[in-house]
């Protein structure tokens, strides 16, 4: 049970040492490692411990973070570390959000530029005036083997573009723009990316309140 639903009991503090990214995305993992690293965090994903990937039946990202986080720490007996991320496009009804990931599966597996692909085409049919605000959120859940959860909501606002710009990072990056930048997230230095992003805005929360 999240410690919300007790009623707001202290956070705990995580120690130094091995942690579960509850995630079988590289590029999720590969982010999150590189924001846990400095506070003496060994992290290994899911994937590298072989462990499954839970169904998301969660409404809500809050619910799908938890759900990961506290599957990856019963299997594995370590702290675990969830995201559960998505876009919210206001002009779609906030849509994909927290079937952000569903948008792009295909029966050989996730395809982002169909994703993209799908919003832009779901846009089109709104007409030319349509607003292109966006934001991401990102939820993480931090869960221990005991059951004990932790959880920090972060968000960025930004706006769509097209076509697709950048090569770097993964999903929706190369269609959101942040607000106050010209480039998008996948055209961003990782480390100017880690400075802004929501996963980012979740995680400075995450350090206040857990190291």
């Amino acid at each position: 049970m999240s410690v919300r639903d007790e009623g707001r009991q202290a956070i705990r503090k995580l120690k130094p040492g091995r942690l579960v990214i509850a995630s079988h995305n590289a590029g999720k993992v590969r982010e999150i490692r590189d924001l846990l690293a400095p506070y003496g965090i060994d992290a290994v994903s899911a994937a590298e411990l072989d462990l499954p990937e839970p169904e998301e039946t969660g409404t809500t990202f809050v619910a799908n973070a938890e759900l990961k986080a506290m599957q990856a720490a019963d299997l594995s007996g370590l702290p675990a570390l969830a995201d559960d991320s998505g876009l919210c496009v206001d002009a779609l009804n906030g849509d994909p959000g927290v079937y952000t990931a569903n948008w792009a599966e295909t029966p050989n597996g996730r395809d982002w530029n169909l994703a993209m692909q799908k919003v832009e085409d779901a846009l089109s049919t709104k007409g030319p005036d349509a607003s292109r605000d966006a934001h991401f959120v990102c939820v993480l859940a931090l869960a221990w083997p005991d059951g004990h959860v932790e959880w920090f909501e972060g968000r960025a606002e930004g706006r769509l573009t097209w076509p697709p710009r950048g090569t770097v990072g993964f999903g929706y990056d190369p269609v959101f723009v942040p607000h106050g930048h010209e480039r998008s997230y996948a055209e961003l230095d990782p480390a100017e990316k880690h400075a802004i992003s929501h996963r980012a805005d979740a995680f400075r929360q995450l350090v206040s309140a857990v190291f």
